[in-house]
């Protein structure tokens, strides 16, 4: 199965900015480490086979969460200036 990417065009910079600053990182390469840091999940770089499906959702939970709160956020004051 081929990965299909669902973004629209142009979008993944901003969206991993956000990401990055969502989680107070420096780079958006570190914001899911941030991220794991906050819920204390031993998050390292490169291979993590030792962190369960739970440690991981709650990582993935953290970001995730936070960037659709933002995106609702945006959303209502462009539609409050309409």
């Amino acid at each position: 199965m081929s990965k299909r990417n669902l973004l629209v065009p142009g979008s993944r910079d901003a969206l991993n900015e956000m990401k990055a600053r969502i989680s107070g990182a420096d780079r958006p390469s570190d914001a899911k480490f941030e991220a794991a840091r906050e819920v204390g999940v031993p998050l390292q770089k490169g291979y993590n086979g030792h962190l369960s499906a739970a440690e991981n959702g709650r990582v993935g939970g953290q970001l995730g969460g936070k960037m659709v709160q933002e995106l609702i956020k945006i959303a209502k004051e462009e539609m409050d200036r309409n």
